[in-house]
């Protein structure tokens, strides 16, 4: 069975998931709103130039989910994917979805930001597999620290082939979509790598290894 992969923000989301939890919790007043912003912010502006200290934001992006219970989180967790991320989910990439699923592939979103935000937007997606950064869970709460390896940059590699090797699966003929260059490695690893609109530095290296550059938002790049 042939694998297509998905990278889930600014990909097939018009958006960035981890971002939009940040300003979440400051609309719903759980976080000191200047100061979270500021952190968040910069963070983000580190995550797309390619530059993240990904040990330094999990631990400030994890933190407000050890301070509360979780079916306090889970109630935030639900006005957050109503409110923010369904009118973000681009119709062209639930379009290229069921194109792949249509083919008969295997689908599979893998992604930096963490389970407890994005496993409610992969089942709204339809797609049951699921690769992400994961937070430890420890006697009904969560400790604000990582569970293994985060899904980011090179970990995507890691956490992709130990999965593999669990499924009994392949990359042979396998895609991977995604906008960032921080997924180079997992890009650079499979058959059929596509630049969904990309930032720029992978659109420079997408134009010089000559892989197909691709928007969801309403045209093709090339």
């Amino acid at each position: 069975m042939r694998l297509t992969i998905f990278d889930l923000d600014n990909t097939l989301l018009d958006g960035d998931s981890d971002y939009l939890w940040g300003r979440h919790l400051i609309e719903q007043g759980v976080v000191d709103g200047v100061d979270y912003e500021c952190k968040n912010s910069t963070f983000y502006a580190d995550y797309r130039n390619g530059c993240l200290d990904i040990d330094a934001f999990l631990g400030f992006s994890l933190k407000p989910l050890s301070e509360h219970p979780l079916a306090i989180l889970q109630a935030w967790r639900d006005a957050f994917v109503r409110d923010k991320i369904e009118p973000i989910i681009l119709p062209e990439a639930r379009a290229l979805i069921e194109k792949h699923r249509d083919a008969g592939d295997r689908l599979l979103i893998i992604t930096a930001t963490n389970r407890f935000v994005t496993e409610p937007i992969a089942e709204r997606l339809g797609i049951a597999d699921l690769i992400a950064t994961d937070p430890e869970f420890l006697d009904g709460r969560y400790t604000g620290r990582v569970a293994g390896t985060p899904a980011f940059q090179q970990g995507k590699v890691e956490r992709l082939h130990q999965w593999l090797r669990e499924q009994g699966l392949t990359l042979a003929e396998s895609h991977f979509y995604s906008d960032s260059i921080n997924d180079l490695p997992l890009l650079s690893a499979v058959s059929h790598p596509v630049a969904v609109n990309p930032d720029l530095q992978l659109a420079a290296i997408a134009h010089d290894r000559g892989w197909p550059i691709l928007s969801l938002r309403g045209q093709r790049s090339s």
